[in-house]
């Protein structure tokens, strides 16, 4: 793929570049080597240019935008939601009621210490041994805080005053992509359904036909939940199409 990027004035159009990594231990199906395709240089993926890599597959982490390359392995379907129509099902309204009662804020990026403890304590319980456990300061900003794109925090408050979630979310041309969510890990809460359709209200709100939600891994147990919001569409073959539950 070529994407031009009028970022150079009179001298003419840069074009971004793709390179892809050597192979590393897959997070999600163990058995396997991935690599990425990388875009680059990161200084000229501004929204419009980045709004255009997601529909071609891509996602970030910090300055780095990437999509999975792999080998042998096409296990990873990037995934969005069609807004406009979805209709909740019996769990997610119950949920949706639920949560009514949190006190959200849209935020500008920037670091708050109350949030980094809350994803030091989401990671060492949900993904102890993932590798994201152990985040220091500086790389819960790289990884949060950094951004050439249009990006913005979401914060989540309980009627007390105690921290429940944040969201990470970027702002597209045809949508919202979620980008990261870390929240209170308490197993009887379902802070993360609410977060999806908070942000498919949000998404609906501006009129954005979409919300991007990243890969799908059908094999991983912690990538599934994402077929309960439909419509839902994968990027499969270059193209974006329907997927059932």
């Amino acid at each position: 793929m070529e994407i031009h990027v009028s970022k150079l004035g009179e001298q003419g159009k840069a074009l971004i570049q793709f390179y892809t990594t050597a192979p590393y231990p897959c997070s999600y199906l163990p058995e396997e080597q991935a690599r990425s395709q990388v875009a680059i240089p990161g200084d000229l993926i501004d929204a419009s240019v980045y709004s255009q890599l997601v529909r071609a597959g891509f996602r970030r982490s910090g300055l780095f935008t990437y999509r999975p390359h792999c080998d042998r392995c096409r296990a990873c379907v990037p995934v969005r939601v069609r807004t406009a129509e979805f209709t909740s099902n019996r769990t997610q309204r119950r949920v949706w009621r639920d949560y009514q009662h949190l006190q959200i804020d849209v935020l500008p990026l920037g670091y708050n210490e109350e949030h980094y403890q809350l994803y030091r304590h989401y990671q060492q319980t949900r993904h102890a041994g993932g590798g994201m456990d152990e985040d220091s300061r500086e790389q819960y900003r790289n990884f949060i805080l950094k951004s050439n794109v249009s990006s913005f925090l979401a914060e989540f408050r309980d009627q007390d005053g105690s921290l429940k979630m944040v969201s990470l979310i970027d702002e597209l041309d045809d949508g919202l992509s979620s980008v990261y969510t870390f929240f209170d890990p308490d197993p009887r809460a379902s802070l993360g359904t609410f977060n999806v359709l908070w942000q498919m209200a949000l998404c609906r709100k501006l009129q954005l036909p979409y919300l991007y939600l990243g890969y799908w891994i059908g094999a991983s147990q912690k990538m599934n939940y994402k077929t309960r919001y439909q419509p839902l569409e994968g990027l499969q073959d270059g193209t974006w199409q329907r997927m059932q539950p």
